[in-house]
């Protein structure tokens, strides 16, 4: 086995034990906002069956003189924008917010992919063009999203979004860093660093994500009185 291998499947344990935690959680959380929960479950749950793939070797595209894998792009086009559909939901945040969260979140994938596959100046501009779309899911979740959330949550509830918004952001930041750095960059970063630092980025932010939530969630409900609960929760 080699190494690329073995992260794959370290990420892959990871990712399976953190389903099966947030999976059992569902019956921890309140009953009303058990049906967005759900979502929690479905971030590592997705990425379960795409470090299969990664594991087995399939979905690989070969372009120059480096491999670009195209399940951790397909991971991403799914679970990151459930992640910031998440946040707009628990902060109460317009349809018409919801969607941009989730349209630019989606394009910051797409263009990272596109640019991994487009060798050169191309393949920089359309980087480029991604880390404007993330810039644009960031302004959203710190400012429309987060007023939003201001005016309709709980002190409690607010912490939890602030929480999960700067953690996410905080790491997804990492990611560009390493495509810039790796093969379909300048190529400063060999592949197996490279991969074991997408591995390890990709098990704490999509378990860690659901994780948070269920510790607050839970918490809520121990501070919060049942009837108060139910009217806080609601979707």
């Amino acid at each position: 086995m080699d190494t690329i291998t073995l992260w794959f499947g370290l990420g892959l344990l990871g990712e399976l034990l953190g389903t099966t935690v947030l999976a059992y959680g569902y019956t921890l959380v309140p009953e009303a906002t058990r049906r967005r929960y759900l979502l929690l479950v479905a971030i590592p749950g997705i990425a379960v069956v795409a470090y299969v793939l990664l594991f087995l070797g399939v979905g690989t595209i070969s372009v120059g003189d480096h491999t670009v894998y195209a399940v951790r792009y397909a991971d991403w086009l799914l679970t990151t924008p459930i992640n910031v559909l998440y946040l707009g939901l628990l902060a109460g945040a317009t349809r018409s917010d919801l969607g941009k969260l989730v349209g630019l979140q989606a394009l910051t994938i797409v263009f990272g992919f596109a640019g991994a596959l487009v060798p050169g100046p191309l393949g920089y501009g359309l980087f480029a063009l991604g880390a404007a779309c993330f810039g644009g899911v960031v302004r959203l979740l710190y400012r429309g999203v987060a007023d939003a959330a201001a005016a309709t949550l709980s002190d409690l509830e607010l912490s939890l979004y602030r929480t999960l918004r700067n953690f996410v952001v905080v790491l997804w930041l990492v990611y560009p860093v390493v495509w810039v750095l790796g093969a379909s960059g300048v190529g400063l970063m060999d592949v197996e660093t490279a991969s074991l630092v997408i591995v390890y980025l990709d098990v704490v932010t999509k378990v860690g994500f659901g994780v948070i939530a269920l510790n607050a969630w839970t918490t809520i409900e121990e501070v919060t009185d049942p009837s108060e609960a139910d009217g806080l929760a609601a979707d």
